[in-house]
């Protein structure tokens, strides 16, 4: 035993974070992917739905189905396309078959907005107040000024 070379070692600790490195990636490969696929699946499927509400290009829909790991949710949110438009008509309207096919960016969407709160409250100490605004016809806006005293009920909030 003596005169044998002992064999060249690498820590465990080196093996097990590029095992992990490794483990995660392929994890978020494999989301990405199952994700894709869904997504090509929803947007196939929801086609009809979402032509029947509101007329959108054949272009912002392959766009969304090429692109959509290329930006995160929160800019396809945001960006001029038919997805802000839907989730608004959706929570509006309390359509539950627009709501369930939106519901993997609805996900995403709420994941990035947690992820980025988790990262970015640490850096205001102070609080601050949010307003949104809202269009309404005069009927509606007669029927909020005669229910004065009375309750009001909205749900516009969950998506401001």
């Amino acid at each position: 035993m003596g005169g044998t070379n002992p064999k060249p070692t690498v820590p465990k600790s080196t093996v097990s974070a590029a095992t992990s490195r490794t483990t995660t990636s392929d994890a978020m490969q494999s989301r990405r992917r199952t994700v894709q696929n869904y997504l090509v699946i929803w947007v196939d499927g929801f086609r009809n739905l979402l032509q029947k509400k509101k007329e959108i290009p054949d272009t912002e829909i392959n766009e969304l189905k090429r692109k959509y790991h290329q930006k995160s949710p929160v800019w396809w949110y945001t960006c001029e396309m038919f997805l802000y438009g839907m989730l608004s008509w959706g929570l509006r309207s309390l359509d539950m078959e627009a709501m369930f096919k939106l519901g993997f960016f609805i996900r995403s969407l709420h994941l990035q907005l947690k992820q980025l709160h988790q990262k970015q409250s640490a850096k205001f100490k102070k609080s601050f107040a949010v307003y949104r605004g809202q269009g309404m016809n005069e009927e509606d806006f007669q029927n909020l000024l005669d229910s004065k005293g009375g309750l009001l009920s909205f749900n516009n909030f969950l998506s401001t």
